[in-house]
């Protein structure tokens, strides 16, 4: 019969007390890091040195001390335990921190003595984010790639991880839906049908402001960028927001509402006032349709990317007069008919009367050549095989076979046969974006090469591995040059391209896609506070947040800061919205710009009203996801799943006194079923309770003054975020070791073996030396030995036809 598996609290107790009687009892005199374990044994676990723990299949105190690179999955657990001082357990005597680092180090140093691990990818699917962005650089093709594709799974955090990108039936469908219609749009096939596409705007947006992106002197409304088919006529509808009694509201005044293409006006349209307001009440049926009939415009646009935009005009005499303080949030009652118009739809129909095909910028990077008007088929073959050999090399990230060319070049045969030369063009497209060469990032074994061994990956291999990483795209034509040459391997070659990636602005996605996902700024767009509580949260504001903290990552990637500059930033960035939320004077407008912090509370992510809510619950602060959120993005450190059957907290009734947070995790504390893990979250989320659930400051709660103080696990006593965070930074390798695991995992896209950590110790080592740049620690991870080289495997997948 199979033992259950223990709690992480009891597995905590199991390292932090077997894995030093073991140092110690086996332990000789005359080697420091030895000597340093007898003596944590000697004053801290005399009580279990003879003692046999075991915990499930873990066993330590029988494991060979001689032998610690073999078990390298329970000495690496160790190492975390003795780094986050997290053991001995709570309540235990403690060593000091000499002894602490002189056994770590000791078992760190018998760890990294084992050969280089290299692993071996999964066959890896491009997810969302890398599809649309190698579209982006393949064709010049802006797209909106949750239109096409479904979400992706992720694991260890990220969605790019390939044991989880797997591909089912639905999916290839998806796939090759896709591939139809983009190459239909990036060559313009005039048998396009008038299609309609829709874009939603939130409901708790706040559209009595003016909306960055939008033209000045506007406010609220939607700014999409669409791609245009076709050069012809197009149909573009807005539809105003009724409240839930299906009342158009905002109507007691007049507005006028512009729609613009590329900031160039196109149609303006007055709405609302006696007239229409009278017609809302005078009949019961009229719900606003003849209102939304004048948001209705019939546009010639010409066919590429074009922005479109829909907007009221600012008109500062519609103030709301109805109150001395009204909410910022302009839509927090959906019963209230009153206020500012919202914009809630706006549609792009068409196109219709098509004239033509404009050389859209898609053409331009499809076309590199054209043949002549009445050319000879042989002609046009040769024009149309230069076409596939170029979009093959960046598509497949490698130079075209013949092999690869002839295969394609059947699909642009056959649709030759029954229409013009770009109809044979799109077909070519369509079967190179439906080809597993695009779609998979294969990497195979040479010949020759003994199964198990590890050996360098090709330059090829190692340019898509370093463009990915950095771009979530495909390789330039210059990476690929290079790769071709045999030159990205050489040293110097590879630091002045990853240093020559990171400054182009295609490592956004770096911000985008590993910071939003690490920070998991991703779930802010979940996070809907209660109203009654929060009536000023609005879609501006959450969008700002999120921004915030893009925009700080940005500036320490970009400016070669710290890594520590994320946790200890004297400065942010905010627009009006941010700034008001924050209480920064004389900041207006809804652009961002980097302010001072003055207040200490403020500084890095603990201070950003991002990481903030997204920790919290609805109606209240949760220290339990603050102190997981913390711990796990911050400190790498896993906390188990709550166990089976914990109660939630007790819901307030009619009559009841208000109780502050820390009343009521007292109360919950006390099931002992919970207390164990509690100890160790609560302290670290008592630390944030100044900040409220969507992150504004407070001094009260339920009535109280806050109480912020608590003693973290290692024995730390805390009062306030202030210092929380010193506390975090008194060991600062903790944090940046996290960031490198976090960047490891993200680059190579699969989970870290303990066999990696060796690698992960050295950049940090090495990063200490720039201060541990952002930048430095990038460069670490893509010269690392598992990031340029791979095991050998018996059996390979291939990417086929």
């Amino acid at each position: 019969m199979t033992k259950p598996k223990p709690s992480g609290m009891r597995l905590s107790v199991v390292l932090g007390l077997s894995a030093v009687c073991l140092l110690s009892a086996q332990a000789p005199q005359g080697e420091p890091g030895r000597q340093a374990t007898r003596q944590m044994i000697g004053k801290y676990c005399v009580e279990c040195h003879n003692s046999r723990v075991k915990s499930g299949d873990l066993i330590l105190d029988t494991a060979d001390i001689d032998a610690i690179p073999a078990h390298s999955q329970i000495w690496e657990k160790v190492v975390k335990k003795l780094r986050s001082a997290t053991m001995p357990p709570a309540g235990a005597p403690r060593p000091d921190g000499a002894t602490y680092n002189a056994t770590a180090t000791w078992i760190e140093s018998r760890l990294d003595s084992a050969p280089p691990y290299a692993g071996r990818p999964a066959l890896h699917r491009l997810n969302r984010a890398e599809y649309a962005n190698a579209i982006r650089d393949l064709l010049d093709l802006e797209i909106d790639v949750n239109s096409l594709l479904p979400p992706d799974d992720a694991a260890f955090g990220f969605d790019n991880i390939a044991e989880v990108l797997g591909v089912s039936p639905s999916l290839q469908e998806r796939y090759l839906g896709a591939a139809s219609k983009l190459s239909s749009l990036a060559v313009g096939d005039p048998a396009q049908t008038p299609a309609a596409v829709s874009w939603r705007i939130p409901q708790d947006l706040s559209q009595d402001q003016h909306v960055e992106g939008l033209p000045l002197g506007t406010v609220g409304g939607v700014s999409v960028l669409h791609n245009f088919p076709l050069d012809g006529e197009y149909r573009l509808q807005a539809k105003l927001y009724r409240t839930n009694l299906n009342i158009m509201r905002g109507l007691e005044s007049v507005h006028r509402v512009e729609f613009s293409v590329d900031g160039a006006r196109v149609h303006l349209a007055n709405i609302g006032g006696p007239q229409d307001l009278a017609a809302l009440f005078e009949a019961p049926t009229d719900t606003g349709d003849a209102v939304d009939a004048r948001l209705d415009a019939v546009v010639p646009i010409r066919a590429g990317p074009h922005t479109v935009s829909v907007a009221f005009l600012q008109d500062s005499r519609l103030a709301d007069p109805d109150r001395l303080q009204p909410f910022i949030r302009s839509s927090v009652d959906n019963f209230d008919w009153a206020g500012h118009p919202h914009l809630q739809v706006l549609d792009v129909t068409g196109p219709f009367h098509v004239s033509g095909i404009s050389e859209t910028p898609s053409r331009k990077r499809i076309f590199v050549c054209r043949p002549a008007s009445g050319s000879q088929p042989g002609k046009e073959s040769a024009c149309a095989r230069e076409i596939v050999t170029t979009l093959l090399r960046r598509a497949y990230r490698q130079p075209a076979s013949p092999t690869d060319i002839d295969r394609v070049m059947e699909f642009y045969s056959a649709a030759r046969e029954t229409g013009d030369f770009d109809r044979g063009i799109q077909s070519a497209l369509e079967r190179i974006l439906a080809s597993p060469k695009f779609l998979f990032r294969a990497e195979h074994d040479p010949a020759g090469v003994k199964p198990g061994s590890i050996y360098a990956v090709s330059d090829l291999e190692l340019a898509s591995r370093l463009s990915f990483f950095l771009w979530s795209s495909i390789p330039d034509d210059q990476l690929l040059d290079l790769a071709v040459k045999g030159k990205l391997h050489d040293p110097a070659t590879l630091e002045r391209e990853i240093k020559r990636m990171l400054q182009d602005p295609r490592s956004d996605a770096l911000v985008e896609n590993f910071a939003g996902q690490w920070l998991q700024l991703r779930n802010l767009r979940n996070f809907q506070p209660n109203t009654d509580l929060f009536p000023d949260f609005d879609d501006n504001l959450r969008q700002s947040m999120r921004r915030e903290t893009e925009l700080l990552f940005q500036s320490v990637l970009r400016g070669n800061r710290s890594v520590l500059d994320l946790m200890t930033a004297d400065y942010t960035f905010v627009n009006e919205r941010l700034a008001r939320h924050y209480g920064i004077p004389n900041v207006y407008g809804s652009w961002f710009r980097r302010v001072s912090i003055q207040d200490d509370a403020r500084k890095g992510l603990l201070g950003q009203a991002s990481i903030l809510a997204l920790t919290s619950h609805a109606e209240r602060t949760s220290p339990v996801l603050r102190g997981k959120w913390i711990l796990e993005n911050l400190l790498g450190l896993e906390v188990p799943p709550p166990p089976p059957g914990v109660p939630p907290l007790p819901e307030k009734k009619d009559g009841d006194k208000p109780r502050t947070m820390r009343e009521q995790m007292t109360e919950h504390r006390a099931n002992p079923v919970c207390a164990a893990c509690h100890r160790t979250l609560d302290p670290i989320g008592f630390a944030l309770e100044n900040f409220d659930a969507v992150g504004a400051w407070r001094s009260e709660d339920a009535g109280s003054a806050v109480d912020a103080s608590g003693q973290l696990a290692d024995g730390t006593k805390v009062n306030g975020v202030v210092e929380l965070r010193r506390a975090l930074l008194s060991r600062p390798e903790n944090f940046v070791n996290t960031v490198v695991v976090k960047l490891m995992e993200y680059g190579l896209g699969r989970g870290l073996d303990p066999r990696d950590m060796p690698q992960v110790r050295a950049i940090v080592r090495s990063a200490e030396h720039d201060n541990y740049q952002l930048s430095s620690l990038i460069r670490g991870v893509a010269t690392s030995t598992p990031f340029r080289m791979t095991t050998a495997a018996v059996t390979e997948n291939v990417a086929s036809r």
